[in-house]
């Protein structure tokens, strides 16, 4: 299959990847830079692997910018793994945590937490199914707690928060999966980041975790040594063999990220393809989105039409018109057209012209 013969991809995750870099990767797959190997087949602890290493890091930390009061971290597991490395390592300060429960990651986080300490729900959207954002002024939060725990986009839903939660002296921890280099962030204002990379980042296999150096080195007894942000940091996410090809992978997309004018120019994008598909919907008698408007999300585009069975025929003739991953989550239904950073404007487009072609058919 050549490169004209893809489809578009709207996968929540894992996702669309930069056309370019895949065509880079493929062009290194069994020879990189001559060294006779693919990354596949590097020892880690290789001078010509810690290059990759060192500046896949190096231009994360400069493009996210990562203050030296924070560490970058590549870890096993994904981001469903840190709902457990989260409150191993940052609850034991007082035995207590704040979740602020949007969605049903952050649910599945919330339950996780409570296996290692006392958690509260600080806030939620769950008395309308998740469809809106609270407001600062319905957040709730302890000062006793070690944390306050949020995710930042909703991919079942389609919401995500326009605003940093104001925390006080307690310290912020988000789950940036399927938002990150999409918006400019303060990193200084977290004590804790991290992020599934199969969605914005790179190949499905790894989070990034960024830590207030502060933070780290409080973990409860138990935690596996791999969960440990103080092992990790001492080992400079090397205690064990890391996932070596999703690094390099993530280096490729930061060097695409670049030439897209880094994630200044990405916020740009992804609002303008947003709009494109929202526009849409605002304007359809057929098509309505599922969440609140100020509340919507610029990556997962969530919507329905009038009656599931048109929700079906919308997504099977979508297929067939070279539009792929559209059904929505079984928890949500409808459909989801996911509009990560790789995905270009002219698939966006191209969306938005079946949609209004499918509305004059059916309505």
């Amino acid at each position: 299959m050549s490169s004209t013969d893809r489809i578009y991809n709207f996968s929540a995750g894992p996702s669309i990847l930069p056309l370019s870099v895949l065509e880079h990767a493929a062009a290194e797959m069994t020879n990189y830079k001559n060294s006779g190997m693919s990354v596949m087949e590097m020892s880690h602890r290789s001078s010509i692997y810690i290059d990759i290493f060192e500046e896949t890091k190096a231009d994360l930390k400069r493009l996210v910018g990562v203050p030296d009061t924070h560490e970058i971290l590549f870890m096993h597991g994904g981001a469903t793994l840190q709902f457990s490395a989260v409150p191993m390592n940052l609850i034991g300060k007082t035995g207590q945590a704040d979740y602020a429960v949007t969605g049903n990651f952050s649910s599945l986080a919330m339950k996780e937490a409570k296996k290692y300490g006392e958690v509260k729900i600080a806030c939620s959207s769950e008395d309308k199914n998740h469809i809106y954002i609270p407001a600062q002024e319905d957040i709730k939060v302890s000062c006793n707690a070690s944390y306050f725990y949020y995710c930042s986009n909703n991919t079942i839903f389609g919401t995500e928060w326009k605003y940093i939660p104001d925390t006080g002296d307690v310290p912020l921890v988000c789950d940036m999966s399927s938002n990150i280099l999409s918006v400019p962030i303060d990193v200084s204002k977290y004590g804790a980041i991290f992020a599934g990379v199969q969605k914005n980042m790179a190949p499905a296999g790894m989070a990034v975790v960024i830590i207030d150096k502060a933070l780290a080195g409080s973990e409860l007894s138990f935690t596996p040594k791999l969960l440990s942000y103080q092992v990790m940091m001492d080992s400079d996410s090397m205690h064990n063999t890391p996932p070596c090809y999703t690094i390099y992978m993530l280096g490729l997309v930061l060097k695409w990220l670049e030439k897209q004018g880094g994630i200044e120019g990405m916020e740009v994008i992804k609002a303008k393809k947003a709009k494109i598909l929202y526009d849409v919907l605002d304007d359809s008698k057929l098509f309505s989105g599922c969440a609140e408007k100020d509340a919507r999300s610029d990556m997962n585009v969530t919507f329905r039409t009038l009656s599931e069975e048109l929700d079906s025929k919308f997504i099977k003739e979508a297929l067939a018109a070279g539009f792929d991953n559209l059904k929505g989550h079984r928890i949500a239904g409808g459909m989801r057209a996911s509009i990560y950073n790789a995905m270009p404007a002219e698939g966006v487009q191209a969306l938005a012209g079946f949609m209004r072609e499918f509305e004059a058919a059916n309505h």
